[in-house]
């Protein structure tokens, strides 16, 4: 196994494990604070399953630029050096944008749900807000899209 290919490796296990970290934790984050609200308001349920659910995209799109890399690397021959370094970095990058966001979507998802737990109406608010981490998270995969398309 040359080297490009262990980079290569490395990168799509970054990718695939570090977004779908940042989803575990988003996700989990979101269901803490909907116990929590349930105790106030068991009604607004809906709200905060969808709320809570959010940060799952991240582990999603770590999921999808996998299936974009590999399948650009199956048309590939022989990895070169910068060949296996470029998916190392779209691995990278796509792997912490999506920890760091899917843990930020968790963090304003849940506030969303305590809020509407204490009875405020701000479920379309924070839909708003929490799309805001996830841009990046969008970013960084259409980033790793043009990247495999480089290769």
């Amino acid at each position: 196994m040359t080297t490009a290919v262990v980079l290569a490796y490395l990168g799509i296990g970054l990718m695939i494990g570090l977004a779908g970290i940042g989803s575990a934790i988003g996700v989990s984050i979101g269901g803490k604070a909907t116990l929590g609200a349930l105790k106030k308001n068991e009604e607004a349920f809906g709200s905060y399953m969808l709320l809570s659910a959010l940060p799952g995209t991240q582990g999603l799109y770590g999921f999808a630029g996998f299936f974009i890399i590999n399948g650009r690397l199956s048309q590939i021959t022989e990895l070169t050096i910068n060949q296996g370094g470029m998916v190392f970095a779209a691995g990278l990058a796509l792997g912490l944008v999506g920890l760091i966001s899917g843990m930020k979507q968790g963090e304003v998802s849940a506030h969303g749900i305590e809020g509407i737990g204490s009875g405020y109406d701000v479920f379309g608010r924070t839909m708003v807000l929490a799309v805001f981490p996830e841009l990046y998270a969008i970013v960084a995969f259409a980033a790793t899209f043009l990247i495999s398309a480089g290769l």
